[in-house]
């Protein structure tokens, strides 16, 4: 079974154009064409789609993902480069999870500060809160 670009636009949540710029960006060399030029995708091509989407969302530049792609063309003799890539992949997305917990922790610490004062009908209940009334 096949599908059009706009049906994998719709099942990844990406546009039409991302599909056709990452294409253009060589990182779709596996979407087979009809002989109109149509792209022709397939189960495996959305799901190559999602890990370059997910490496995307690391924060991993199009030129890295790219190489990446070109990797897994070149079948077993890259297997350690790609599992070093989702090594590093992996550090950077624990650091941003790190970063974003110390996020949460503030915003929840905000949270109670401001629903302590709604309770109490005043922020002079904290008076002696280091963080303040910001």
């Amino acid at each position: 079974m096949t599908y059009s670009i706009s049906e994998v636009a719709k099942e990844l949540n990406l546009t039409v154009y991302a599909l056709r710029y990452y294409d253009k960006e060589g990182l779709m060399p596996f979407v087979e064409r009809s002989p109109s030029g149509t792209r022709l995708f397939k189960d495996s091509d959305i799901e190559a789609l999602k890990i370059i989407q997910c490496l995307k969302s690391t924060g991993m530049p199009i030129k890295e993902i790219k190489g990446f792609i070109e990797w897994c063309s070149e079948g077993d003799s890259t297997l350690q480069q790609r599992y070093d890539l989702f090594l590093e992949r992996k550090a950077t997305v624990e650091a941003q999870l790190e970063e974003l917990n110390k996020t949460m922790e503030l915003i929840n610490h905000k949270c109670n500060y401001y629903m302590t004062a709604l309770d109490a009908g005043t922020e002079d209940i904290h008076k002696n809160n280091k963080i303040g009334n910001f």
